[in-house]
């Protein structure tokens, strides 16, 4: 199974954990990494996801999320039709980097794309061919096949 994680996934672990909901989404981050570990999820990485990390104000918080690079099955670069397609997103609502998010992912044909954003669920459902969820919403996809 092929995944995406985009930035807000990768950084939940290091929200504040008293609220229930982020709790959650970050134990169920942590069971999806575990598995992209022992193999059981492709990870997919983009220079868009790059470009967020390195912006990390939080250097131990970069360093740590950059180790998943090397983990990625899949590596998506920067190309014009990934340009014109996070375009055609952003027509939709999204903002620019998500829409460059959901234009790698999709580029790949992922299974999954994840996210904490609500907004980015929101929107994201508009587009065909991607499945856009949060952590909680995939395990419970992925437990019930």
């Amino acid at each position: 199974m092929l995944i995406y994680l985009d930035n807000c996934c990768f950084n939940r672990p290091y929200d504040d954990q008293s609220h229930a909901n982020i709790f959650l989404e970050t134990q169920a981050k942590l069971y999806i990494q575990e598995n992209i570990v022992n193999g059981n999820y492709q990870l997919v990485w983009s220079y868009i996801l790059q470009y967020e990390n390195d912006q990390n104000p939080y250097i131990n918080h970069k360093h740590e999320i950059k180790k998943w690079k090397s983990l990625a099955k899949q590596l998506v670069s920067a190309s014009a039709e990934i340009i014109e397609t996070a375009k055609t997103y952003q027509s939709l609502g999204l903002h620019p980097k998500d829409a460059l998010h959901c234009a790698c992912a999709i580029s790949v044909k992922v299974d999954y794309f994840l996210t904490t954003d609500k907004q980015l669920i929101k929107i994201g459902q508009k587009i065909i061919g991607l499945n856009v969820v949060n952590p909680l919403t995939f395990i419970q996809e992925e437990t019930s096949l």
